[in-house]
């Protein structure tokens, strides 16, 4: 029975932990909780003596293939880049929550509508804390849902807190506090790696994770380490002040949205030697295990390509559409816009299967790479 030590050997030394924080999610909430998360956003043991190495903590974490093809089972999943039952470029109808929005606002519009409807209690939504931090938390009203609108560039470490203290710079480390506040239909927003934690822990019918009804997804180029001498690199290289940034969103390329209307543009691959480490080996791009996955790429500015995956996620849109929260773009304006859209989140989903099978290549033994 392999356990937490194992995991220190097999994906931390290597420089393969994501940080999703699921190991301690799960010691937390359920076991005894001899784990914990670091300063720096990394598992640890909390209290050694307290772990009663049931070895839960291996298999669920993303980068541990035990679970891998069960998980694809339940998804559905194909090639190339998981199950896709839907794809459409789409924005709230919301003029105000489009304004704050990173792309169309359709992540949020979606919560609030099924918020409103009655069919979650709460969202696991990410707010933003300081000018390069954001912190999730568990929102339990339109409020705090709305609060969490728009995109702040930093280094997402995870979901630290299930919780009103829920933390992004270490993990989804505690679901305890969901389950004293006795809520059984939360929806999660997450990364690849997040996401495929929870749905490992599904897998294995896991406590609390069946209180998770819905993932939404983000597209994900990697987080960044985002410190004042990053801060001041990319300035430099986008010739702009940070006095005078509105908004950051992330498409094909790092835009920032200044207060005068110009837009200043970096490309991704100026950005990858501030990219977490862990990030290079990671091979999911598209949110593959998501119920919706979405983001900018393929999408004209103020619109969100949208990927419905499980008959839920499909549900859901229509639903939204339905009540006229969310629209789609105009396809007439531009037939193949769909298709263009869909082809790009192919090509980008590609690009990052091909640099994980390379940078893996310089791994000896350790855990089996998958979905490349």
């Amino acid at each position: 029975m392999k356990t937490f030590f194992n995991l220190i050997q097999e994906v931390q030394k290597p420089g393969l932990c994501h940080r999703c924080g699921g190991c301690v999610t799960f010691c937390t909430a359920i076991n005894y909780g001899a784990l914990k998360i670091d300063d720096d956003g990394k598992p640890c043991y909390g209290e050694i003596e307290k772990c009663i190495e049931c070895g839960l903590c291996y298999v669920i974490c993303p980068e541990i293939d035990e679970l891998e093809e069960e998980i694809r089972r339940r998804a559905a999943w194909s090639e190339p880049m998981g199950r896709v039952i839907e794809t459409a470029v789409m924005r709230t109808t919301d003029a105000a929550l489009l304004g704050r929005a990173t792309d169309g606002g359709v992540v949020t519009a979606l919560l609030l509508h099924l918020f409103d409807r009655g069919r979650i209690d709460g969202a696991i939504v990410t707010k933003q804390v300081g000018p390069f931090q954001r912190a999730p938390y568990l929102a339990t009203s339109r409020e705090e849902i709305l609060s969490a609108a728009g995109f702040f560039f930093d280094t997402s470490h995870g979901m630290k807190q299930f919780s009103e203290q829920y933390m992004t710079y270490s993990s989804i480390e505690e679901f305890d506090p969901m389950i004293k506040k006795g809520l059984k239909r939360v929806a999660l927003v997450g990364t690849p790696c997040q996401i495929n934690s929870v749905r490992r822990m599904q897998a294995l019918e896991l406590l609390p994770a069946d209180s998770i009804k819905i993932c939404l997804g983000l597209f994900c180029s990697g987080n960044f380490v985002f410190g004042a001498q990053e801060r001041a690199k990319l300035a430099k290289l986008g010739g702009f002040s940070w006095d005078d940034v509105r908004k950051v969103n992330i498409k094909d390329v790092l835009m920032l949205h200044l207060s005068s209307g110009d837009i200043k543009r970096i490309e991704l691959e100026d950005l990858f030697s501030i990219r977490r480490y862990a990030c290079q080996f990671c091979a999911d791009y598209a949110n593959e295990y998501a119920d919706i996955s979405f983001g900018g790429i393929g999408a004209p500015e103020g619109w969100t390509t949208v990927i419905a995956r499980t008959p839920l996620g499909r549900g859901s849109l229509a639903d939204g559409k339905c009540a006229g929260i969310i629209e789609e773009y105009n396809y007439q304006d531009n037939p193949s816009y769909v298709t263009d859209a869909s082809n790009q989140v192919r090509t980008w989903s590609a690009k990052k299967k091909k640099s994980a099978r390379h940078t893996r290549r310089g791994l000896s033994g350790g855990p089996v790479a998958f979905n490349v």
